[in-house]
């Protein structure tokens, strides 16, 4: 149970897209609700995560578009629900929300502690003014790994005695193998007697299905097979899928890749597959990854962006050149050459995302 029942906590999300940022933040709020804590999620009427704040039983409120950068109006708005629920933490995960949050925490009648939980890595120096006056507002600054923590450190003028590590979190209870491989690949109709390797995300150029076939093409062993576990963006990702169709053909792979779409069941698919590919450039931090490792899944992963902190630098797993199919193409032959992996070394590594671990540790930074 909450320390001080008076709390009341609040989350915003103006996105109306249904990816990894919105639905982490969707989980968060559920599992501090489930924790005893008074939750509001503060989002757009009709969208994606309003809807499944609505049918898992978070109480919502509703806001209208916002501008990034100094809407004294939107932020004046955001203030008057602040005040109107009575609002003492506010937490946000996307820098769009940033600025509005920072105005409505100025304009509330009341203290409220604001929160940023960083999803992305930081592109530039913000050091300038603009942005240093606006970071301000923030009362503590979460990261979910260390190099995103230096990155706050140099790139920002923000207050170092602010910034925390909180790993992002997940229910590894969800993942402890109740599915036998067998059933799995019945359920995804996938061959039961071959090597099957995995890689699941929407069909966008930045996660690397195109690499992954490359690097399978260049391997001798014709016996290994790929299960995509994904589908396209709405109108925007049907060029890149048939992208994805051309090439299985032309690498004479059509009997050995197996498209699927997303489940929800995700626990089906690490279940049925020998090892997992985080082929992005430098994905910022890879729950996919996490999954794969609660799982019990080995992991090859892009050495660049969060994945190498992830991986304990090689530790828990292969780390490959950046969009270099030879360099993955070697590292999935080491791995087939290799003995068998204990896996109670993943489970071990992936502890520290466990939920309820995660949990107390924003209760702490929070001071709820």
């Amino acid at each position: 149970m909450p320390k001080n029942s008076s709390n009341q906590l609040a989350y915003l999300c103006s996105s109306v897209s249904w990816g990894g940022l919105e639905m982490n933040q969707l989980k968060n709020a559920l599992w501090m609700q489930e924790r005893g804590h008074k939750v509001l999620m503060i989002c757009k009427i009709n969208s994606p995560i309003a809807e499944s704040c609505i049918s898992s039983g978070v109480s919502v409120a509703y806001i209208d578009n916002h501008r990034k950068y100094y809407d004294f109006k939107a932020g004046k708005k955001l203030a008057t629900i602040l005040n109107q629920f009575l609002i003492t933490h506010l937490i946000i995960r996307d820098t769009r929300d940033l600025s509005v949050s920072v105005i409505a925490k100025r304009k509330a009648n009341h203290k409220i502690h604001l929160s940023y939980f960083m999803e992305m890595q930081m592109g530039v120096s913000k050091k300038n003014l603009l942005h240093t006056i606006r970071y301000k507002g923030l009362d503590a600054w979460c990261c979910p790994l260390n190099w995103l923590s230096d990155q706050v450190k140099t790139m920002t003028r923000f207050d170092k005695n602010k910034i925390h590590f909180i790993p992002s979190a997940l229910d590894l209870s969800r993942f402890s193998n109740n599915v036998s491989k067998e059933t799995a690949r019945n359920i995804l109709e996938l061959p039961q007697n071959q090597i099957i390797i995995g890689l699941s995300g929407r069909f966008d150029p930045f996660k690397g299905h195109l690499l992954l076939l490359d690097a399978i093409n260049q391997l001798e062993n014709k016996n290994i097979n790929i299960c995509f576990l994904g589908e396209p963006t709405k109108g925007s990702g049907e060029e890149y899928t048939d992208e994805i169709i051309e090439t299985i053909e032309k690498y004479n792979l059509t009997y050995r890749v197996f498209i699927r779409p997303f489940r929800k069941d995700v626990e089906i698919f690490y279940a049925a597959i020998d090892l997992f590919i985080m082929a992005s450039k430098a994905e910022t931090f890879g729950m996919v990854t996490i999954e794969a490792m609660a799982s019990a899944v080995p992991v090859i992963a892009s050495n660049g962006g969060g994945s190498p902190e992830i991986l304990g630098e090689g530790k828990f797993g292969q780390l490959f050149e950046p969009l270099n199919a030879k360099s993955l193409s070697e590292q999935i032959k080491e791995f087939l050459e290799q003995e068998k992996i204990d896996t109670s070394i993943l489970l071990n590594a992936v502890s520290i995302y466990d939920h309820h671990k995660v949990c107390e540790k924003v209760e702490s930074v929070l001071g709820l």
